[in-house]
C-alpha cells in the first residue's frame, strides 16, 4: 500500500513538474498536460488510437519474449557448463558491445519491412543483455549447491530445474525488466521507418506535421506501454521469486 502510495505521489509531482514547466515556457512547442492527455483519452474512445497501441504492445512484447526465450537457456549454459563458457563467451565477448541498432537495414533486406524485423530486432538487442546477467548468475551459484543434490542422484536436468534455474530467476527477471526500457527506446526507432502503424509512427507523423498536442499523446502512449510491461514483469516476479521478497 506504502509502494502504491508513493507512486502516487511521484506521478503527481511529475505531472505538477510538467504544468509548471509548459506555463513558464509557454511554447506550443511544450502543451500542458491536460491537453495532453484529454487529446489522447479523446483518441482512445474514439479508437482513433487503439490499433497503434496494440500493434506496438505486440512489437514490443514478441520481441522481449522471443529475446528471452532465446538468452535464457543458452546464458544458464554457458554459466553452469565450464566447457561452453570457455568456447562462446570469446563470442559473446566479441558481439555484445556491437551496436546492434545498426543492423535494421540489414535486418529489414533479410525480414522484410512487417513486424517480423521489428521484432527480431527488439530480441537482438535485449538478447545479450539478458544472455549475459544469467550467465553471470549461473557461475555464481557455489558448487556446494551442486553437489548436495548430486550425491542424491539428481540427473543435470534436476540440477537445473532445482538449483540452477532457480537460484538465477530473480536476476534474469531483473534482467528481463531493464530490458523493457530498452525494448520500448528500440521500439519507438523501428517504428519510425517503412511502417504506417504503432505509436512511433505517431510521434514521429506528429512531430513532422508540428501537431505537438498529437506528439505528447503518442509518446504518453508509449511510456503508459514500457510502464505496464515493467509493472506485468514486476509482478511476475512477485509471484516466481516468492522467497527472494522474504
Amino acid at each position: 500500500m506504502q509502494g502504491k502510495r508513493n507512486l502516487i505521489l511521484a506521478a503527481i509531482i511529475l505531472l505538477i513538474s510538467w504544468q509548471g514547466a509548459a506555463l513558464w515556457l509557454n511554447s506550443i512547442a511544450l502543451p500542458q498536460p491536460w491537453q495532453v492527455l484529454a487529446d489522447f483519452v479523446s483518441k482512445l474512445l474514439q479508437g482513433k488510437i487503439i490499433d497503434d497501441v496494440l500493434i506496438s504492445a505486440f512489437r514490443a512484447v514478441a520481441g522481449v519474449v522471443l529475446g528471452a526465450l532465446t538468452a535464457v537457456p543458452l546464458g544458464l549454459m554457458i554459466g553452469h557448463e565450464p566447457g561452453l563458457r570457455k568456447s562462446l563467451s570469446p563470442f559473446v565477448y566479441l558481439l555484445y558491445p556491437i551496436p546492434h541498432v545498426v543492423l535494421l537495414p540489414l535486418i529489414i533486406i533479410l525480414f522484410g519491412i512487417g513486424n517480423l524485423s521489428k521484432i527480431v530486432l527488439i530480441a537482438l538487442i535485449i538478447f545479450f543483455q539478458i544472455l549475459v546477467t544469467t550467465r553471470d548468475a549461473a557461475k555464481e551459484i557455489h558448487s556446494n549447491y551442486l553437489y548436495s543434490l548430486q550425491t542424491l542422484g539428481a540427473s543435470k536436468w534436476q540440477l537445473y530445474r532445482h538449483v540452477i534455474i532457480p537460484a538465477t530467476m530473480p536476476k534474469t527477471l531483473t534482467a528481463m525488466r531493464i530490458s523493457i526500457g530498452t525494448a520500448v527506446a528500440i521500439l519507438f526507432f523501428v517504428e519510425s521507418f517503412a511502417t504506417t502503424k504503432g505509436l512511433g509512427y505517431i510521434i514521429m507523423d506528429s512531430w513532422g506535421r508540428a501537431d505537438y498536442i498529437a506528439l505528447y499523446s503518442g509518446i504518453t502512449g508509449m511510456a503508459l506501454l514500457g510502464f505496464v510491461l515493467y509493472l506485468l514483469l514486476d509482478r511476475l516476479e512477485r509471484s516466481l521469486c516468492r522467497w527472494n521478497r522474504l
